[in-house]
């Protein structure tokens, strides 16, 4: 096992900044290199997103916490301080921004064209890249297109062509190369240089088979992650490899099962693996607040089973740096020492975001068009709204930015099913927040004013280009879709003052809010599903009072829900949700059906109705964080009593909420 070293200082890094933003620190791997030693850097990028430049299209503003142009400054300025250094991608690069649907839907993709991302990235000196979930979003066709375009391999050792598997991961026939091995030249502490071979080896999360299944059932399938590295990393050392380097689109979870969605931490473990870059989660590693406290994760030294490895954050926040010390025996090299660290491209300061480095030019001047492209897109009014579309208080009132969703999805829906056997079945639908804080940061929020609705409004209010789906199910599992969507609360003690109210390990686009049933949310009660869906308390309800029509729900009646394809697919583990419920797959995007609403309205009504609420619990308060701007619609929220508590950390608001 190599020895572990802490990363560089804050410190010393910051005491390395020159006026220009430019880093300069010598790594002590660099300063102790001997004549058979040398000092290896390998950067990371991961869930860019599209997020080429340092522009949240979505407000229509710049934005100092995002942007490749910004982390390619941090790239420029590591490679100045190393001698010998690598670069690469871990994934979702395709979709999560308007200038990836701008690329996707009104551009498009014809051969020979370079996607933006690609542009960008290939000013870089990538060396490898690997698939991300969001990949797949456009479909096969489109990625192909993509990928065409890039000046660098992307590898994948768990995506199969076809819907066979072979007989073993080895004997399966992959979309991809599994690994590519690259032959460099690195040099010694001495200046003398000698040949290296560098295995990268790269997964994708399996659950892209029920993420995207409209683009992928039929085409190709998955493996477990786990089981293709240890398949094919032995292979990769037979061939040669000195070390080996994993890109796993995965994140870290110390629960062991088959299939894993974040599988990282078991990557780390398969013996000839030396270091993982991982992703996927949005999350930062090593760090003070993520993966603190797991066994076998060192969120300080940035260690999964005392294998080195970064998690980047997410729309290039992050550069993820892996510092290695090899030492040659005989004709090979092997890992002795390791330090792994995020490096930031901004800093909080005041409660306000500031860039600690600036634009890389080459990549603004070579994606102006598309910039200016994407800005006319998102620009083009679709219609007007008679009221604010927010969502600073989606995750705990009945909120208009979810509100305008079900709307547009039932609006949809009627019209479709109208003709068919479950005209007379009673319509719901279902909706949660996207831009609820969270880990997306405290301006991470839906601002929409009263007045004209453009494109950007819309990709504001969805984010993803999920397709709508309808569900038939009954009055029990709407109980449970309800009770699976509670658990984002912590359970409360009655008569306590300012408890905190919010599970952050329950991500917002989990939180199911149910158009067309009135309901309470009794916090007493503690949840009856955890995060993944696993049933933690099975006789807790905190669903009460569910009612349809004025009446309680009946339990044995049947209903149909407006979805999306990922939840009626299976995503989120919702129980009893799944593509055996499904009753129709649209073709349109619930994006698209939100714009055909609001023109098909002309000017909407998204004022919440209030269907759901908060059980009473007399004498007994919760503590709430949303953005900063929230101030500006409490007035608004008329089923709560919430007062301001003060500045939460990372730049959010503190309400108190008294239930």
């Amino acid at each position: 096992m190599p020895e572990l070293l802490p990363p560089i200082s804050r410190r010393a890094l910051l005491a390395g900044v020159a006026a220009t933003g430019v880093l300069s620190v010598l790594h002590p791997f660099s300063a102790r290199a001997a004549a058979n030693q040398a000092h290896l850097r390998i950067m990371e990028t991961t869930d860019i997103h599209v997020n080429v430049l340092p522009y949240d299209y979505y407000a229509d503003k710049p934005n100092d916490t995002m942007g490749l142009a910004r982390t390619a400054s941090i790239i420029d300025a590591v490679r100045k301080e190393a001698v010998n250094s690598l670069l690469l991608d871990n994934g979702d690069l395709l979709q999560g921004s308007p200038m990836g649907d701008y690329a996707a839907y009104e551009r498009g993709m014809k051969e020979g064209d370079v996607h933006p991302m690609m542009k960008g990235m290939n000013l870089l000196d990538y060396a490898c890249s690997t698939l991300g979930n969001h990949e797949f979003n456009y479909g096969l066709s489109f990625l192909d297109k993509v990928l065409a375009g890039a000046n660098f391999p992307f590898v994948c050792a768990n995506l199969i062509r076809g819907t066979e598997l072979g007989s073993s991961p080895r004997a399966d026939k992959l979309y991809l190369e599994p690994y590519v091995i690259l032959d460099r030249k690195i040099k010694d502490g001495s200046g003398a240089e000698h040949p290296i071979r560098i295995g990268i080896i790269g997964f994708v999360p399996p659950q892209i088979m029920v993420w995207d299944a409209k683009n992928l059932e039929g085409n190709v399938r998955t493996r477990d992650i786990v089981e293709a590295a240890k398949a094919w990393v032995p292979q990769m050392k037979e061939e040669g490899a000195d070390i080996v380097i994993a890109l796993s689109h995965s994140g870290i979870d110390i629960k062991q099962g088959d299939m894993m969605e974040n599988a990282s931490f078991f990557v780390a473990g398969v013996e000839g693996i030396d270091a993982v870059f991982t992703g996927h989660q949005h999350l930062v590693f090593p760090g003070k607040k993520d993966f603190q406290k797991l066994a076998g994760v060192d969120a300080d030294k940035g260690t999964l089973q005392g294998k080195p490895a970064v998690m980047a954050g997410f729309w290039g926040s992050h550069m993820g740096l892996v510092d290695l010390l090899l030492e040659r025996d005989g004709n090979k090299w092997r890992v002795v020492s390791a330090t792994s660290e995020a490096r930031p491209i901004y800093e909080r300061v005041d409660n306000k975001n500031k860039a600690t480095v600036g634009d890389d030019q080459r990549i603004t001047e070579a994606l102006k068009a598309d910039h200016e492209a994407t800005l006319a897109y998102v620009r083009r009014p679709v219609g007007k709204t008679s009221a604010p579309l927010y969502s600073y208080f989606s995750l705990v009132a009945d909120d208009p930015s979810v509100q305008i969703v079900s709307q547009a999805q039932s609006w949809y829906l009627k019209d479709i099913l109208k003709n068919t056997k479950w005209k007379d079945v009673p319509l719901l639908s279902a909706a949660a927040p996207f831009k609820a804080g969270g880990r997306g940061g405290a301006d991470y929020y839906t601002d929409v004013p009263a007045g004209d609705i453009a494109i950007r409004n819309v990709a504001d209010l969805y984010l993803y280009p999920n397709t709508v789906r309808a569900v038939e199910i009954t009055g029990a599992e709407v109980k449970e879709w309800l009770e699976m969507s509670a658990g984002i609360f912590k359970e409360v003690e009655p008569g306590k003052a300012d408890q905190p109210l919010i599970n952050t390990d329950f991500p917002s686009y989990n939180f199911d809010v149910i158009d067309g049933v009135a309901y309470r949310i009794d916090l007493s009660k503690p949840p009856k599903y955890d995060a993944k869906g696993n049933v933690i308390n099975a006789g807790s309800s905190r669903i009460v009072d569910l009612m349809f029509g004025g009446k309680p729900i009946d339990p044995a009646g049947k209903f149909v829900v407006a979805t999306n394809n990922y939840r009626a697919g299976g995503g989120g583990n919702f129980p009893g949700i799944n593509e055996s419920k499904i009753i129709y797959q649209a073709p349109d995007t619930n994006r698209d059906v939100i714009v055909r609403y609001i023109v098909a309205e002309g000017t909407i009504n998204p004022s919440a109705d209030g269907n759901w609420s908060f059980a009473p619990l007399p004498g007994t308060s919760v503590i709430f964080e949303t953005g900063q701007k929230a101030k500006d619609f409490i007035a608004q929220v008329k089923t709560l009593k919430i007062y301001s508590a003060g500045d939460g950390e990372g730049g959010f608001a503190r309400y108190r909420i008294l239930l």
